[in-house]
């Protein structure tokens, strides 16, 4: 048997495309070539500015990913899932701050904390569903919100919290060394990706995916719904810490938005985009968005729109009023998001070939038949 076979193999029954991993490849290699997207990147992918931009997506990326479990496997819409993003950053940057212990110990310290408080406040909101629980948790990333804006001195209120490079690995501080933090956020995306991984195919996420659809026959057949939607909304959170600390490294600080309901509702549009209940669809969504976000707003101060009449330059020069548009148009034409749509074409092709096929075979049959008849 040919190597290639079984090592394809047993990515698909990990649960794996191959296309998957030579994507990962890629953007493995990718800091180490020389390409260019106008438009897209500001630079060659090797240069600073482009590691960058595309570390962000990554972090949004894996954000968007552990939103769509809560979302996309277990139903769950959260109005506080930047609670858990906001802990992992927040959390590194206090540690780090007032513990003299190095940055692996840090992340440790911070991945503990943002699951206790996971554990907390989900335990409380999962006792409600749909929108009471949307309520609930809105109302805990409130108070955090709060409880980090008036405690300036250990959080930097207002202004933010800046990170303390002094036990942060000198390969990690610096721009001399986003390709590091590149890849540093690209394990980030990978260890999300199969945590998400997990949850689906393990048999307390089919628990709460059945909860989704049927909560009460999931009761009726005995199982508990409830401790399956705490351990999705665990792994959610712990997935979101994580983009929150490569967030901190990556930006040198974090600011208070990274706990506020805006981030949240941002996340919920970038899963929506690429596709409620794909992996895939949540890390395109994520990447898009983000480049979308950061490049219109340097559309929106280039010549060429300040040069339009007023009536194309006011809107054009607005990133959230593109990016809304965007959206309106993805919800009524692409209801299942990126995705979904490319899924429903896929389908539709496929039956297309086969009925192609099926019509040939009948042909063919045909010519037989008149064939035997001469």
């Amino acid at each position: 048997m040919n190597t290639d076979d079984v090592s394809s193999r047993t990515w698909q029954r990990l649960g794996v495309p191959v296309f998957g991993v030579a994507v990962v490849v890629v953007l493995a290699i990718l800091p180490l070539l020389n390409l260019s997207i106008p438009g897209i990147l500001p630079g060659p992918t090797y240069t600073p500015g482009s590691l960058a931009l595309m570390s962000l997506c990554m972090v949004y990326a894996a954000l968007a990913l552990s939103y769509n479990m809560l979302l996309g496997t277990a139903g769950l819409l959260s109005f506080g899932h930047a609670l858990s993003f906001g802990a992992g950053a927040y959390g590194l940057g206090i540690v780090l701050q007032q513990l003299p212990v190095p940055l692996w110990a840090g992340i440790l310290i911070s991945v503990l904390g943002g699951l206790v408080i996971a554990m907390v406040t989900g335990a409380i909101s999962l006792r409600v569903n749909g929108i009471p629980f949307a309520m609930v948790t809105l109302a805990f990333a409130q108070a955090a919100s709060v409880l980090v804006r008036r405690n300036a001195q250990l959080t930097g209120g207002e202004e933010g919290l800046t990170l303390s490079t002094m036990h942060v690995p000198d390969w990690l501080v610096g721009v001399v060394n986003t390709r590091n933090l590149y890849w540093f956020a690209l394990v980030a995306v990978l260890i999300a990706y199969l945590i998400a991984l997990w949850i689906d195919r393990s048999r307390l996420g089919h628990i709460a995916q059945a909860a989704r659809e049927n909560e009460l026959r999931v009761r009726v057949l005995g199982l508990s719904p409830y401790a399956a939607k705490l351990i999705v909304f665990v792994a959610a959170a712990v997935a979101a810490g994580l983009a929150g600390i490569v967030y901190l490294l990556l930006q040198s600080g974090t600011q208070p938005h990274a706990v506020s309901a805006d981030l949240t509702i941002t996340i919920l549009v970038m899963v929506v985009l690429g596709g409620v209940g794909f992996r895939w669809g949540a890390v395109l969504g994520g990447v898009i968005y983000t480049l979308l976000d950061q490049r219109l707003a340097v559309l929106a101060r280039s010549d060429a729109i300040a040069g339009l009449p007023d009536a194309l330059r006011i809107p054009l020069s607005e990133p959230l009023f593109l990016l809304g548009v965007l959206f309106i148009v993805v919800v009524m034409f692409l209801p299942g998001g990126i995705a979904g749509t490319a899924r429903s074409l896929a389908r539709r092709w496929r039956a297309g070939r086969a009925r192609g096929a099926e019509a040939a075979r009948w042909d063919d049959a045909r010519w037989d038949d008149a064939e035997a008849d001469a």
